[in-house]
């Protein structure tokens, strides 16, 4: 009997170089699934080409003053954005801690990629970049 499994594969955007065929390097795996969830929270409406409707306000939310109300829409706001526009995962847990001293916020993320039985856990920094 043979399993079918999938492996996922995304972009280096760090743009190194296969040292084998001279092209692009690509990212394989749980990683690139983490690297595009990344990737989808910091991503603003219009910023992809060709599919402006991918994306989430969640920038324009990191200029509102830090309360425990903003801090409930970046969840749900990274909620939206991962169920609708990565299908490669299971959302399980998301949890925000806004960090005033550093005037950030916390993102705990918990979720589980298809074809894998254990969680993975992705912890991203928001803040706001003049």
């Amino acid at each position: 009997m043979t399993t079918n499994v999938r492996q996922y594969r995304d972009l280096d955007l760090n743009f190194t170089r296969n040292p084998a065929t001279g092209d692009v390097a690509l990212r394989t795996g749980d990683q690139a699934v983490i690297r595009s969830v990344r990737n989808l929270i910091n991503l603003s409406y219009y910023e992809k080409p060709f599919h402006p409707e991918i994306g989430s306000s969640i920038n324009q939310m990191l200029f509102e003053p830090m309360s425990p109300l903003t801090a409930q829409h970046v969840k749900n706001h990274v909620q939206d954005v991962i169920n609708n526009f990565e299908p490669r995962v299971k959302l399980d847990q998301v949890a925000v801690q806004a960090r005033e001293a550093d005037n950030q916020f916390e993102v705990f993320i918990r979720f589980y990629i298809l074809n894998n039985s254990s969680p993975t856990t992705v912890t991203v920094f928001l803040e706001r970049v003049r």
